[in-house]
């Protein structure tokens, strides 16, 4: 792999960022998912095409791992009726677009200071998706510099409603969390399955 030597954001970094994650939002494909299966974090992350994104996100990200989480001990039966419940709405909550090229998982760890003082994004988990996934992940852990935001939206307006939309597409890397580092993100998970799935 390429090896980026680290630096100083410059004055522009944020905009520039969020200006550059609108542009690889902007290549599109046919089919939600990809080609092949990888991983995230350390969990099997299947990739299987669908033609709308309620139908891969529902069979291949959410229903899954809930799934996981019962047979596990990590939930209950009565959230993964819940997480049906709110699957069943998917097409409803979340407004319809394009297939995005997505990074996959773009939280603060998942970026670099390049020596140029611009944004690098690495360790992907790449497939074409919902491009409020890669919005929702940025704020799940604190967010990123509001200019960030701005930027992205003056390049790529997303649809109104997004902030309100964020839960629903956080609830995939919950799920992960859930399943990776245990009961402690199980608060989340079953808000947010009660709030969309009753």
């Amino acid at each position: 792999m390429e090896w980026l030597n680290t630096g100083h954001p410059d004055k522009h970094f944020w905009e520039d960022f969020g200006t550059g994650l609108a542009s690889l939002h902007a290549h599109s494909n046919e089919l939600f998912g990809a080609a092949g299966d990888q991983y995230i974090g350390t969990l099997p992350q299947s990739n299987a095409q669908a033609t709308t994104w309620h139908h891969f996100y529902r069979d291949q990200r959410i229903m899954p791992l809930l799934r996981d989480a019962l047979n596990q001990g990590l939930c209950t039966r009565e959230d993964v009726t819940c997480g049906e419940r709110l699957c069943n709405h998917l097409a409803e909550l979340l407004p319809v677009e394009p297939a995005a090229l997505l990074h996959g998982d773009l939280w603060s760890g998942n970026f670099l200071i390049k020596s140029d003082g611009h944004p690098a994004l690495i360790d992907p988990a790449v497939y074409y998706g919902h491009r409020e996934m890669d919005i929702a992940m940025t704020a799940l852990f604190g967010g990123f510099d509001p200019v960030f935001y701005q930027a992205y939206n003056a390049a790529y307006p997303l649809q109104p409603g997004w902030q309100q939309r964020l839960a629903v597409s956080q609830l995939y890397r919950l799920l992960v969390h859930l399943l990776l580092f245990g009961s402690s993100y199980y608060g989340r998970v079953k808000t947010i399955l009660q709030e969309y799935g009753n």
